[in-house]
């Protein structure tokens, strides 16, 4: 589900398919939300963007564009790399904001919470992919000593290895269930263990207590919810479209989710009624499902 990379940043080169200029543009702006590529920095080439994603240089010229109207990069042009804007701009997603893609929502959002002694996250999820992109900047400002949470609990809710999952399905159901089924358990098991060793990490590095806690829904959630500090809730719909991935060398449809793309509503208690309830609303859904249907999850295969 998530894209493999070149060397223009140490990683995988992508095989060639049919990302769009948003799908490049969600992942540099990923990319600089976390620090992977730093203020001020001059960008790779646009050619060597286009290798990297293997995609047109247009797609490549629009997602810059793009990054640089929510002020993230400067100098944007056909005849010189671009670079990452010196102070990026943080995107207004408080309460009253509007709706945005969960790359670019959520992320502010969780480096808020951990200014909070007690850091609380709970997240009800697919995967952990989003929750995982999101925690590197908080992270990031703890090791450089810019953030000194006391305690940190995480929950997470995900999808059961041992349902029928609503996606990602094949499109003709008839072949390929197992092989789409099997990699997303894989993904999620992975994006777990990354997930839970991160800020266990913290509790060896930097003396934080740390607690990340698992377990399984027996349903595919439809949504995705992210509950932090008790006190906000973002909320999104899952994105669902048809899409075409070669796997095991061959070509399959699928019916799979956006859901970094997935826009993120924002609510906060003492907002207003309507904010204040769908908060606790959320924190009730969230506390019952963990403690009645959900089983036990273990990360492994």
């Amino acid at each position: 589900m998530g894209p493999e990379h070149t060397s223009v940043t140490g990683r995988k080169r992508s095989q060639r398919s049919q990302r769009t200029h948003r799908d490049v543009a969600d992942e540099l702006r990923s990319r600089i939300r976390s620090g992977v590529l730093r203020p001020g920095q001059r960008m790779p080439t646009q050619a060597e963007l286009a290798d990297e994603f293997g995609v047109e240089r247009g797609a490549i010229r629009q997602a810059l564009r793009l990054l640089q109207s929510e002020r993230l990069l400067t100098d944007v042009s056909k005849g010189s790399p671009a670079r990452v804007a010196p102070h990026p701009v943080p995107p207004p997603t408080g309460p009253g904001a509007p709706p945005l893609p969960t790359t670019v929502a959520l992320g502010p959002r969780i480096a808020e919470a951990f200014a909070a002694p007690h850091v609380e996250i709970d997240a009800l999820c697919l995967t952990s992919v989003s929750l995982n992109l999101a925690l590197g900047e908080p992270l990031r400002r703890i090791h450089a000593g810019q953030l000194t949470p006391a305690r940190i609990d995480v929950r997470v809710l995900l999808p059961s290895r041992n349902i029928d999952l609503a996606f990602p399905v094949p499109v003709e159901r008839h072949g390929g269930d197992d092989v789409i089924h099997d990699r997303w358990v894989a993904q999620r098991n992975a994006q777990g263990q990354v997930l839970r060793h991160n800020l266990l990490a913290l509790r060896a590095l930097h003396g934080i207590d740390v607690r990340v806690a698992f377990r399984a829904l027996p349903f595919t959630p439809p949504v995705k919810l992210y509950l932090l500090n008790g006190a906000e809730a973002l909320f999104a719909y899952y994105t669902l479209r048809r899409r075409e991935e070669e796997i095991d060398h061959e070509p399959l449809q699928m019916y799979d989710t956006e859901g970094t793309r997935s826009m993120l509503f924002a609510f906060e208690q003492g907002a207003g009624r309507r904010d204040t309830t769908f908060v606790e609303q959320s924190r009730l859904w969230f506390d019952a499902l963990w403690e009645t249907i959900s089983s036990e999850l273990v990360l492994t295969v």
